[in-house]
């Protein structure tokens, strides 16, 4: 009889701990945050933070509203293939990376919309504060063969940058300006499971 009880009782341990919410570690090697510009009103001009992103995701795919994601973007990763550009973006006409060397994203709620998502929260740039809905998808969860669990997370989204005191511009022939004031941002995020931590002891043996 207490084999009968104890067999469905280790399932459904088993079970509860198989789709038992997941904490990830954003890997930035694997992880980008690009951004896309418009210049002179005539090209685009395309930047990244290379291997500058980091931060954790909490995954709860029975109740995505109990899931969360803190990002962290190093500002002076800034790269846009030119020396003397990136230099000027890391300076005080932009994002003056001596004063504020980060921007950050911390989800106060998570909401399923159509066929994704949306993290709410607070995005910091340049030491303004603004709430931001930012929509994602999920890209898929696996093991990578080496015993590591992945996830990808995909998002695309635009930041007036007026709106965080990025305000340096210059007008041109024909009215235009330099730089647009939107600017599209692309990110591509891979986190990699955190173990659950070891059960504590309950005592010693009798």
């Amino acid at each position: 009889m207490r084999l009968r009880v104890a067999v469905p009782a280790v399932c459904l341990l088993i079970a509860s701990f198989a789709f038992a919410a997941e904490d990830y570690k954003i890997d930035p090697v694997h992880s980008s945050a690009n951004f896309s510009v418009r210049h002179m009103m005539v090209s685009t001009v395309t930047g990244r933070f290379a291997g500058g992103v980091s931060g954790t995701i909490h995954y709860d795919d029975k109740d995505i509203s109990k899931s969360s994601v803190k990002a962290t973007i190093k500002v002076a990763s800034v790269n846009t293939d030119n020396e003397n550009r990136d230099k000027d973006l890391r300076g005080p006409n932009f994002f003056d990376a001596d004063k504020y060397p980060e921007i950050t994203f911390e989800s106060q709620r998570v909401e399923r919309r159509g066929d994704g998502f949306v993290a709410i929260g607070n995005f910091t740039m340049k030491g303004v504060t603004k709430q931001m809905e930012l929509p994602f998808t999920i890209g898929g969860r696996i093991n990578d063969g080496k015993g590591h669990g992945r996830i990808g997370v995909q998002s695309t989204t635009t930041v007036n940058r007026q709106d965080y005191g990025i305000s340096w511009n210059r007008t041109v022939d024909g009215g235009g300006v330099v730089v647009s004031n939107e600017v599209k941002i692309d990110l591509n995020v891979e986190g990699t499971l955190v173990p659950p931590a070891a059960a504590a002891p309950t005592g010693s043996a009798q």
